[in-house]
């Protein structure tokens, strides 16, 4: 062969290898970003021409489902129950994608997850078409709906937890929407519907529950107490310091009680009492005296500053865990700089409950095959860890139950049951209307085992002089605690 030739072959055999290796790249290599890409269409009429898993609560309840339509799309998602659901199933929209369970479980819900490989494989060798996997919540409708019975459109949010388990029962917030108007395939209408969620002040489109991050007022107590306790300094009946006012250290400033007096004779309170009366020097003076590490590493222990997911993505709890001085007063009672979600709240009643162990929340209950509906996944309870220990576990149930008794809580008692609770109202600033909060446990009293924890915030409430937990928020955490029990 002469030079020329060898040459040529060498450029075409070049040309040949680049024009190989770029193929491969782009089918092999990109193919999953490609695929991923918003313009991409044959993949959006692909994955939307597939009937896609069904979303279910309790015995099979579906809250949302694929149904056939005519037209180029194929199947069309609907959803049974609209706003109770919402802001766990999310929507699955062409225009705006997915949010809630339809984005954390997309993979099994459209049928792609690795675990339904061999079903995709078996329909590709009999020409059936794919079909995405089902996935059935842990909320109990019962719950679901008494939560949102007793919210009566209030804005704020509610969750229900089983402590043994960590499995979500109810996850409400309010306002919702109805992921219908998202999920049509009417381009104009959808956006229409866009536009008016994402301009309300209301915001409807984010779930109250895991989303938000709200100063937890006096239900940040229980975790100040459990601080107290743990230390092996204080007992339920160690006396404390609860002045009418407290004098806050580098400031002129002071912390007073809400009803203006002093919350023990001598400006002393037991512990028990500070709790059951929600003295706030008495935990103000705690969050001093313990310091700031201590109540950071409490508030850690129960779940704070820590990533979750349930498998939605939940919003890390906070504490300021340089807080000095007064503010470090103020944390000690759930104000300055500490934000929770409701979860978090709802989790720390829920480990006192459970003996001190907090459990991992979770809102899957299993994921089942279309057809054979074989159980793909199912998720077994997880411990996140020890909050704190047995002893000081049974403290603060004890504390809870005044609470409940005797104290500011009284409204969330239920009939044949034992519960303990912890109000809480947070400040917002001058002539807000203060956030209205209620944390509890409850277990049925006639030997049926059952138990759940409930946490309750309500954002507007009433007036400035109106809005405490014990009012507004606990007569919802005992209608959501008896829906539980009766179950």
């Amino acid at each position: 062969m002469n030079r020329p030739l060898r040459r040529l072959s060498a450029v075409v055999a070049f040309l040949f290898f680049t024009l190989f290796a770029s193929t491969t790249w782009i089918q092999f290599v990109r193919s999953g970003e490609l695929n991923a890409m918003p313009g991409n269409s044959r993949q959006l009429y692909a994955e939307f021409g597939r009937e896609r898993g069904a979303i279910l609560v309790g015995a099979g309840q579906a809250v949302a489902t694929s149904v056939p339509v005519d037209d180029s799309y194929e199947f069309l998602r609907q959803y049974e129950a609209g706003e109770l659901y919402a802001p766990v199933t999310g929507y699955y929209s062409i225009r705006y994608g997915t949010s809630g369970i339809e984005r954390a479980m997309n993979d099994v819900l459209s049928g792609t997850a690795d675990e339904l490989f061999y079903r995709r494989l078996s329909s590709l060798l009999t020409g059936e078409d794919p079909r995405g996997a089902s996935v059935t919540l842990t909320l109990d409708p019962q719950v679901q709906q008494a939560a949102w019975d007793a919210l009566d459109g209030r804005k704020g949010a509610v969750v229900a937890v089983e402590p043994s388990t960590g499995d979500v029962l109810a996850m409400v917030s309010s306002p919702s929407y109805d992921p219908d108007v998202l999920a049509t395939h009417d381009g104009a209408a959808a956006e229409q519907a866009w536009q008016a969620l994402i301009s309300d002040e209301d915001d409807p489109l984010v779930n109250r529950t895991i989303d938000a991050l709200y100063p937890p007022g006096s239900t940040f107590k229980l975790i100040t107490a459990a601080a107290a306790l743990e230390s092996g300094d204080y007992t339920t009946d160690t006396l404390v310091d609860g002045p009418q006012e407290l004098d806050l250290p580098q400031t002129s400033n002071t912390l007073s009680n809400d009803e203006g007096t002093a919350c023990g004779p001598n400006d002393q309170v037991s512990l028990l009492d500070a709790l059951r009366i929600s003295c706030n020097t008495a935990f103000g003076q705690l969050g001093l005296d313990l310091g700031a590490e201590a109540l950071d590493a409490q508030a850690q222990a129960f779940g704070f500053e820590q990533s979750l997911s349930v498998p939605l993505s939940v919003e890390q709890s906070q504490f300021p865990e340089d807080a000095t001085g007064p503010l470090l007063a103020y944390a000690g009672i759930g104000q300055g700089d500490v934000r929770v979600t409701p979860l978090q709240v709802a989790m720390v009643s829920a480990a006192i409950a459970n003996g001190g162990v907090v459990m991992e929340p979770n809102l899957v209950q299993t994921v089942r095959e279309a057809e054979s509906l074989d159980v793909i996944a199912e998720p077994a309870p997880q411990e996140l860890g020890r909050a704190v220990s047995e002893d000081t576990a049974e403290a603060l149930q004890e504390m809870m139950r005044a609470v409940v008794e005797s104290g500011t809580g009284t409204r969330a008692q239920v009939d044949g049951a034992v519960v303990g609770g912890k109000t809480g109202t947070a400040q917002r600033g001058e002539g807000q209307v203060p956030y209205a909060w209620f944390t509890s446990w409850a277990r049925d009293d006639e030997g049926e085992n059952r138990e759940v924890a409930v946490a309750v915030v309500i954002e507007d409430g009433g007036s400035v002089d109106s809005a405490y937990g014990g009012r507004l928020s606990a007569p919802v955490a005992q209608q959501v605690m008896q829906a539980a029990l009766d179950g």
